[in-house]
């Protein structure tokens, strides 16, 4: 009997190898029951074949995966309590939706009245029921996305394991859908695990992110978590967009830190790292949307002289690019909260630009 306290999915210390390529490296991690789980990384970090071990599609080369306290070992994909959501949705192009969406209980043990309500019940819940007599053709890709779900559902899998779930679909109907998604999940109880190289995607489905370069998990958390908070280089640059600079301790007092960083010209203050000293070099990292873009020069702390090199306009905000007394290049966001243009910087103007000590991110590695 599995204990109830357990994680609902255990993987320890699992790796894959092929040949002398090793895909995955010693993958540790923990999810929990009705949780939405995301792997994220770009082409080749072993988020993919990471899943397919998690489906039965290939066996770990070491380490174990274990499944509501069920060491999954051995386990072919067809006795797994898990149902994998394939990108390409996978659908029968001559069958109807209902027929699609029943296919895959053939082989259950039930009734045709049993399987019948179990694809209506599918339908309703992704409300495609108007649909059901249509063929995949026939319909739009955010409605073949939710016929891949419902099918994918209809068998009451304990884990649902979707491989770039919404790759096909344009930005407008895919943002729609992560939020169709969600809202199934939620009604269905079921655990989600997503794949994605989506930044966006990930941080809109997930409860929590698996950053992976290189086949290694480089950080897990909540989305604002790894995003406010990186470990890594690698995740800060992954995870949106930052500016990074050299940056040098001169002092701190274990709440602040104040830093030199030859290209602001000046001196700045950011929060602070464990055991910081005085000349111990770090990267200071600024997320374009926590500057403030001004025309003059404001109070406070963090203040940089700098000129607009270049600017991008995309309505509801824009953004800068500003040269920086030591000629390096820093990223700013400013939202267009007022209508008409009069007010804001143009190409070459002499601006000045803030942040607050919180806002730096510090990196070691």
């Amino acid at each position: 009997m599995a204990d109830a306290t357990a994680p609902f999915l255990r993987i320890e210390g699992v790796s894959k190898t092929f040949g002398t390529f090793q895909a995955v490296r010693d993958v540790s991690l923990t999810i929990t029951k009705g949780e939405i789980f995301a792997l994220l990384g770009g082409s080749g970090c072993g988020k993919t074949t990471l899943l397919r071990m998690l489906a039965g599609f290939e066996e770990p080369t070491k380490g174990r995966i274990f499944l509501d306290g069920q060491d999954m070992t051995g386990v072919p994909p067809w006795e797994r309590p898990v149902h994998m959501m394939f990108q390409s949705y996978a659908l029968f192009p001559h069958m109807t939706v209902e027929k699609n969406v029943g296919y895959g209980l053939k082989h259950e043990r039930m009734t045709a009245a049993q399987r019948a309500d179990r694809v209506r019940d599918m339908l309703d819940l992704v409300q495609l029921s108007a649909f059901a007599q249509r063929k995949p053709h026939q319909i739009s890709g955010g409605q073949r996305q939710r016929v891949a779900l419902a099918r994918a559902l209809a068998r009451q899998p304990k884990l649902l394991l979707l491989d770039e779930p919404l790759a096909a679909l344009d930005k407008k109907l895919r943002e729609q859908t992560q939020f169709e998604l969600m809202s199934i999940q939620e009604r269905t109880g079921v655990t989600f695990i997503v794949v994605t190289h989506d930044q966006e995607e990930a941080m809109t489905l997930a409860d929590r992110i698996a950053v992976m370069d290189r086949g290694q998990v480089q950080q897990i958390g909540p989305p604002a978590e790894v995003y406010e908070h990186p470990a890594t280089r690698f995740v800060a640059n992954f995870l949106g967009s930052i500016t990074q600079f050299t940056a040098t301790v001169t002092a701190t007092n274990g709440k602040e830190t104040r830093l030199h960083v030859p290209a602001f010209g000046s001196e700045v203050i950011a929060g602070t790292l464990p055991n910081l000293v005085p000349g111990e070099t770090l990267t200071l990292g600024l997320r374009p949307e926590k500057i403030t873009l001004l025309r003059d020069r404001p109070d406070g702390p963090n203040v940089i002289a700098g000129e607009v090199k270049d600017l991008a306009y995309f309505g509801k905000d824009s953004l800068y690019r500003i040269t920086l007394p030591g000629g390096d290049l820093l990223s700013v966001h400013a939202v267009n909260a007022r209508r008409g243009g009069d007010s804001r910087p143009d190409w070459n103007d002499q601006v000045w630009l803030s942040f607050a000590p919180e806002a730096a991110i510090l990196l070691r590695d």
